[in-house]
């Protein structure tokens, strides 16, 4: 029995489709359930790593299908001892960002999911420490996000202070070169 008839049988309709494209297969899952499903996937199936976690936004998406829902997060499984690779989606509504956090199965999860947060505003519910992980913690926006502007309306406050900042260490040696002359 594949690994999509075991989640079906298992969850019923919390997995409600499933796609291969390029040989990855991969299934969509409920957010509600996601938790559940990745715990089987870990304990019961062997999928104990986590190669990454992100997320997807299909504002203005033409592709094929209508989407669900304006974003996604999609996990990339793997088993080394199945050798298979399972893609895990889960459709998250943009006026309700929010999935459950999965860093209680994978601890990798910490830092994939933060930088989903960071760069496409997802909130991931009971993660131990939520917080920008690339962007300053007072930037405004998350620029993964479609509708972010190319453009900023007002530069960043913190920009100036940066400046100052990389102007300090440029007269240091990094590595065989130096950066400037101090």
């Amino acid at each position: 029995m594949s690994v999509v008839e075991k989640l079906k049988e298992r969850f019923g309709s919390a997995v409600y489709g499933e796609e291969v494209s390029v040989d990855q297969t991969s299934v969509y899952v409920e957010r509600e359930r996601v938790v559940e499903v990745m715990r089987y996937l870990h304990d019961e199936l062997d999928f104990k790593h986590l190669a990454d976690l992100c997320g997807v936004d299909y504002l203005g998406w033409k592709g094929k299908g209508k989407r669900p829902e304006r974003f996604e997060v999609v996990y990339n499984l793997y088993s080394l001892s199945r050798r298979e690779l399972l893609r895990v989606k889960v459709a998250v509504p943009e006026n309700d960002p929010r999935v459950p956090s999965v860093t209680g199965i994978w601890r990798v999860a910490n830092w994939f999911e933060r930088e989903c947060y960071d760069m496409f505003g997802i909130r991931f519910e009971g993660h131990p420490d939520l917080r920008r992980l690339l962007m300053p913690e007072d930037w405004s926006g998350h620029p993964l996000r479609k509708d972010y502007p190319l453009e900023p309306e007002e530069e960043w406050p913190g920009y100036e202070e940066l400046r100052r900042k990389a102007r300090e260490l440029s007269r240091y040696e990094w590595g065989d070169r130096r950066v400037r002359g101090g």
